[in-house]
This record gives structure tokens, C-alpha cells and sequence, in this order.
């Protein structure tokens, strides 16, 4: 089988997820650094396999995939990991359901706050704080989630969906904003901190 290759930088949240899926699937893999400050995504080697320019892709024995959400449910399939993603219908749509949440409702919600709080990039303050009280409402919706199953996102076991939303609360633990007080979610943060992949990939400091 060929060496996976992931591309993309170490610190995209994007990229983080297929890192934290193959340490927790046990791929092996060869990162290489595209993006902001490394290599542009507009290099023409890089569109020839995303034409979106974005991180990140990876290149395995059937190809180049994009879309970081779908990236993970393709390897937890391809390698068996059917404790990650479900065979059973209901149970696959439980963990799917929040993973596309994450990549809609809540990813919408943090892009003003954090784009001005960590990408330093200029934002009109009624964006600011309409981003800052939507955030911590959506954030609000996983902590009542978590409260309800008592566990994990979609239910007892850890799947994919709590690798996207582990990140993306861990964007939000690290965003200077007034923050909610969310106990389910810091709960179920501590539950994951023996997992090397939550580690190395999720809570190393970077938001």
C-alpha cells in the first residue's frame, strides 16, 4: 500500500483533523507543508490536485481527496474503524450529523471573533460581537449535547464527530472572547486527554 501523503501545514485546524484520524486509525503518513508561509496553494502542483486551494489533500494508491471532514470518514472507513464511523445507518448518521454541524453551523459562528482576535485581521466591532455571542450559543447546543449522552457527541463511544468538535472547542477554550460556562464540554475535554492523538494534535497549544 502507498505511504499516505498529507498535505499541509501542522497548525491548520483543517489538517489537525486527518492528523488526529491517523493517530487514531495507526496510519502511517508523510505530511508536507502547503500553506501560509510554506509552499502557496496556488502553486500550480498543488491545484492540479485541489483546485479550490485549500489544506488539506491527501494522495494515497487511489488518488488525491479533499475536504478535511470527508478525509476522515474515508480513512476511518478504508482501515475498518468502524467504532470512528458506524456501519449501521442510524448510528453513522448520528456521528455524521454533528461532524457536518461543526463544518456549518458552528464553523460560521467563530469567524469573525477569531479573525480578529488571532489572525489579527482587521473587524468591524458589530461583526465582532455578533461572531463572539453566536459562537458561545453554538458552543452552548455541544455543551447541552454532551450533557444529555454523558460521554461523547454522538453517544457513548468516541467517534470521528468528536475529533472535528474536539478541535473546534479547543479553537474556542484558546480565543480570548467571554466565554461561556459549558461544564459538559470541559468534561468531556478532560475525557479525551488520554488520548494521544487529543495530544499531539488537538490540545498542543495551538488554537
Amino acid at each position: 500500500m502507498t505511504m499516505l501523503r498529507v498535505l499541509g501545514k501542522a497548525s491548520s485546524i483543517n489538517v489537525r483533523k486527518v492528523l488526529w484520524t491517523c493517530a487514531e486509525t495507526g496510519v502511517p503518513y508523510a505530511r508536507e507543508d502547503w500553506g501560509s508561509g510554506f509552499r502557496a496553494l496556488d502553486d500550480p502542483a498543488f491545484l492540479a490536485l485541489n483546485p479550490n486551494a485549500l489544506v488539506p489533500v491527501i494522495v494515497d494508491e487511489h488518488g488525491a481527496l479533499t475536504e478535511s471532514n470527508t478525509i476522515c470518514r474515508y480513512l476511518a472507513a478504508k482501515h475498518g474503524r468502524t467504532d470512528l464511523l458506524p456501519t449501521a445507518p442510524r448510528a453513522r448518521a448520528e456521528v455524521e450529523r454533528w461532524m457536518d454541524w461543526q463544518a456549518t453551523e458552528l464553523n460560521a459562528a467563530w469567524r469573525g471573533a477569531f479573525t480578529g482576535l488571532v489572525r489579527k485581521q482587521p473587524v468591524d466591532p458589530a461583526v465582532f460581537a455578533a461572531s463572539e455571542a453566536e459562537w458561545n450559543a453554538r458552543m452552548r447546543v455541544l455543551d447541552a449535547r454532551l450533557a444529555a449522552t454523558g460521554a461523547f457527541v454522538a453517544g457513548d463511544g468516541f467517534t470521528l464527530a468528536d475529533i472535528v468538535l474536539g478541535l473546534s472547542a479547543n479553537r474556542w477554550r484558546m480565543t480570548p472572547i467571554a466565554h461561556a460556562a459549558l461544564p459538559a464540554v470541559e468534561a468531556w475535554m478532560a475525557r479525551m486527554q488520554d488520548r494521544p492523538g487529543f495530544r499531539e494534535h488537538c490540545a498542543n497549544g495551538v488554537p
